[in-house]
């Protein structure tokens, strides 16, 4: 595990020195090259903090002292960094959610703000087919106007993985109320879950 954390270390210092060397040798306005250097010393410093947490969990560390020191629960500090083994199987699972997923959500909640109730039910898998229909989908949408107002914007969507299912949570912000709406997206990219919950996920 030691050699895990060294080896991340001399990434990111290798990542340093090149985004040095880049700065000195390039255009000081080639932003674009000096932003792509940040992006990967910030990828390296994750596995910098990855290696660590690994360490630390091997180590005894629970989930709770990492996440209190990442400063978010214990619950997303292992969705970011366990590795679940699936108990079926026997094997560690997928814990990476849908590349897309973000774009995705963005897109059902658009579609669903400017009402086209037949583009949402088109993405949903065969059991949400049957058991949310158009109508229904649109009264419960006029249902939260009626309760909240206008719709006024969306944050950008969280997304993490479950299981065999991306979940994404997004802040939707109406005249008078916050609510979080939570897509569940099998790997088909097919919707199995579409939940507007009332208050705004922490």
């Amino acid at each position: 595990m030691q050699d895990k954390l060294t080896e991340a270390m001399r990434a990111l210092e290798a990542r340093r020195e090149a985004f040095l060397a880049a700065r000195v040798l390039t255009a000081s306005d080639d932003w674009v090259g000096a932003i792509r250097h940040a992006i990967g010393i910030q990828a390296a410093a994750d596995d910098v903090v990855r290696a660590v947490v690994e360490q630390a969990r091997q180590r005894g560390a629970t989930w709770q002292v990492v996440g209190d020191a990442l400063g978010v629960s214990r619950q997303a500090a292992f969705q970011r960094y366990g590795k679940p083994i699936d108990p079926r199987t026997g094997e560690p699972m997928n814990t990476t959610p849908l590349p897309e997923a973000a774009d995705l959500a963005t897109a059902v909640l658009d579609d669903l703000v400017a009402g086209r109730w037949a583009k949402v039910t088109e993405r949903f898998d065969p059991t949400m087919r049957d058991g949310l229909s158009e109508d229904a989908l649109a009264a419960a949408w006029a249902q939260i106007v009626g309760m909240a107002g206008a719709f006024e914007s969306h944050g950008p969507p969280e997304a993490a993985r479950a299981g065999d299912m991306t979940i994404t949570n997004t802040a939707l912000a109406m005249e008078a109320g916050d609510y979080t709406v939570r897509i569940t997206f099998r790997d088909d990219r097919s919707i199995s879950g579409l939940f507007i919950l009332d208050g705004q996920k922490p």
